[in-house]
């Protein structure tokens, strides 16, 4: 058959079976998911093992999605503003105290007590959009001297996220000037950590009892969550970091022993939530479909379409060329296409990459999600040849 009805070309997604194959076979990650969805037709495909040496990879397995999170966190966020428990240009700090009278350094070099008041309170669009003032430094290794003091907290980026609890979380880097004025500049990742403070408190719900609730319930995915309870854990891919020395993969977090295997200390809106492709899927259509899967509404097609315009004016992404380059921006949670320079990358397109090796875009135009679970951990922000490959092979498919 040419085609199908989802306007994709079978063919074509056999292209895309060889293309993700041949990663495998080369050795280049043991396994993985590939998902392409289109007008309601999904295209799954299982290839390789859940560990090396392991059982055959399947449909459902578990994979820790990292800062696939991200997003989630931010529709949690949505819920609450159109709840109007929260508002998006209010101060938070009547839920995050530790936020209240904040210094800010003088510049990137200084020391950390060299620094001026902050002109204003961090709102909750400065945490959505990252702009709050906190985030990572992309500058490796640490140059300056308010890097080493995140590290010395405990609070450095990095693969092993922060175990403390929220409370305790939020007291140290209460302890920290701002890097830049809030608003001033976009600075990855803790925005997302203190959003996921910041909904359990104002919800009176654990982080992941509200999502669970709100979002997970709902949209039906229920193999997500912030850990793979016990009878689940011969579903949870093993996860591989590649070894300098040797080059070859070790075992980075291991299913039944490793830090998903039971509930965590701090259930982290960042980087924490394990998922399956079928149910991030769901997410992903609710979100295309402006917010709504059959008969669940979890935010207003509003809602979604500020959360995927790009936020960021062109001095606020000044440093982060790194996770921007010249062709995207960023809106709650998630970075948006602006230019069409690829076969993949057009304008409008949402969605945001996992650090241990997974990938999701959503693209308005097209009516088209994909989705890639792989083990490996990405090794740099440039996206790995596996990635690319599925991109390219996604949108390669289409057949209209």
């Amino acid at each position: 058959m040419h085609g199908t009805t989802s306007g994709l070309s079978n063919a074509r997604l056999k292209r895309m079976h060889d293309t993700m194959a041949r990663h495998v076979e080369s050795g280049g990650v043991p396994g993985l998911v590939a998902l392409v969805s289109r007008h309601g037709e999904i295209h799954a495909d299982a290839i390789g093992a859940m560990a090396i040496g392991g059982a055959p990879m399947q449909r459902d397995s578990i994979f820790r999605i990292a800062s696939m999170t991200k997003p989630v966190a931010a529709v949690a966020a949505m819920i609450l503003v159109e709840e109007c428990r929260l508002r998006l240009d209010d101060s938070v700090e009547e839920y995050l105290p530790e936020l209240a009278n904040r210094k800010v350094l003088r510049t990137m070099e200084s020391e950390i007590d060299d620094t001026v008041p902050a002109k204003r309170a961090i709102t909750l669009r400065d945490i959505l959009t990252f702009r709050l003032g906190y985030g990572m430094i992309p500058v490796f290794p640490d140059r300056y001297p308010i890097q080493k003091a995140i590290t010395v907290i405990g609070l450095a980026p990095g693969p092993v996220f922060p175990s403390f609890p929220p409370d305790e979380l939020m007291r140290r880097y209460g302890t920290l000037p701002l890097v830049f004025q809030p608003g001033e500049r976009w600075l990855y990742n803790v925005g997302s950590e203190m959003l996921g403070v910041l909904i359990a408190r104002v919800s009176g719900q654990s982080l992941g009892k509200f999502m669970e609730q709100r979002i997970f319930a709902p949209l039906g995915m229920n193999d997500t969550g912030f850990y793979v309870p016990k009878e689940k854990h011969h579903r949870l891919a093993t996860t591989y970091v590649r070894d300098r020395e040797t080059q070859q993969l070790k075992v980075f977090d291991d299913p039944v022993t490793g830090k998903f295997a039971s509930p965590p200390v701090f259930e982290n809106a960042s980087a924490g939530l394990v998922s399956t492709a079928e149910d991030f899927n769901a997410f992903a259509q609710m979100l295309l479909n402006g917010g709504r899967l059959g008969s669940e509404r979890i935010l207003s097609r509003p809602s979604v379409e500020l959360m995927t315009t790009d936020q960021l004016s062109e001095p606020q992404k000044l440093g982060s060329e790194l996770f921007f380059a010249d062709n995207r921006g960023w809106g709650f949670g998630v970075s948006v296409f602006t230019r069409r320079d690829h076969l993949c990358n057009v304008p409008g397109r949402f969605g945001w990459e996992g650090g241990y090796g997974t990938s999701w875009y959503s693209d308005p135009k097209e009516g088209l999600t994909g989705i890639l679970l792989t083990q490996r951990m990405m090794e740099s922000p440039v996206m790995p040849a596996v990635m690319a490959d599925f991109w390219t092979s996604a949108y390669q498919a289409i057949d209209d």
